[in-house]
């Protein structure tokens, strides 16, 4: 497969994590804690979901080949985020007048993130429909009641992306009519979706100024992690280049820092996604938590 060395490091962090999901998965079922299985069905669903991402499914990937958002030009300039809301939005902010360059770039990366997050939802989507039908056609241990539980949890869950999905169009309408505020809290599109949803869920003042510092130091984080990506698609480039050249020890020397460089942006990309992972389950927790009280 052609995959650019920036996307093979995030293949790589989504991998390990869903590793560490399914030994966690196993302790659990030895304590017979998943009898309706519906924590089993969810990983295979989060591991058919990484296949499709990556266009390792068996199917056609209908995506560019090199998704990298880290490239600052306009691959197809007025049509740059496959869906026609997303690319009228971007349009009409872009020509506003309102946005400074740096500016434009970081409302990029919000749009940028947003057409991941439509994507993501749409092979969820297609991965639901054709587990059901799969499930339809064979003799399942899963019957009655626990069937319907397992159901009803991949629909929840695809009913809370597309508010998710909706929530974060909505923050870009107003981010491109009013433009960005000098007090915004957060810069990075994850964390401020991670803001947004603790906000939502009903915390105490005391909890959000305390999940807001834990944020803060997550932002740092992700924008370590998105220098070192850069810094990792430069030094392929380099590499490439030095190759073509045909000089060994220039080329080792090269192949070395690349190495270097992709070993720590995969250490990096799995440590930011565990927080992540951690950060959202903890606001979950939390949202439900009072939502009982």
């Amino acid at each position: 497969m052609q995959m650019s060395p920036v996307r093979q490091a995030e293949l790589h962090s989504d991998l390990k994590i869903q590793e560490k999901d399914e030994l966690q998965w196993k302790k659990i079922k030895v304590e017979g804690l998943d009898e309706n299985g519906e924590k089993e069905a969810q990983l295979r669903r989060n591991f058919n979901v990484i296949l499709a991402k990556y266009g390792m499914d068996g199917k056609r990937d209908t995506r560019p080949m090199e998704s990298n958002s880290l490239k600052d030009h306009d691959s197809r300039e007025g049509d740059m985020f496959e869906d026609p809301r997303l690319d009228k939005l971007w349009n009409k902010a872009k020509g506003s007048g309102k946005f400074s360059d740096e500016e434009l770039l970081s409302l990029k990366r919000e749009f940028q993130h947003h057409k991941d997050k439509i994507h993501e939802y749409s092979i969820l989507m297609d991965t639901i429909s054709r587990t059901e039908e799969i499930h339809k056609n064979v003799i399942s241990p899963l019957e009655g009641e626990a069937k319907e539980q397992v159901l009803q949890h991949k629909h929840t869950d695809l009913k809370q992306k597309m508010r998710d999905l909706n929530q974060g169009f909505e923050r870009l309408r107003r981010l491109s009519h009013e433009g960005f505020t000098e007090d915004s809290d957060f810069h990075e599109p994850r964390v401020i979706e991670l803001w947004e949803a603790a906000r939502r869920s009903n915390l105490t003042e005391d909890e959000l100024d305390s999940l807001k510092e834990e944020l803060r130091h997550f932002e740092t984080k992700v924008e370590k992690h998105s220098h070192y990506q850069e810094q990792l698609e430069l030094s392929h480039q380099k590499l490439q280049h030095v190759e073509a050249l045909g000089d060994k020890e220039h080329i080792k020397r090269n192949q070395e820092k690349y190495n270097t460089l992709s070993e720590k942006t995969r250490e990096m990309g799995y440590k930011m996604k565990k927080h992540m992972q951690d950060l959202s389950n903890k606001i979950l927790r939390s949202g439900l938590k009072h939502n009982e009280l």
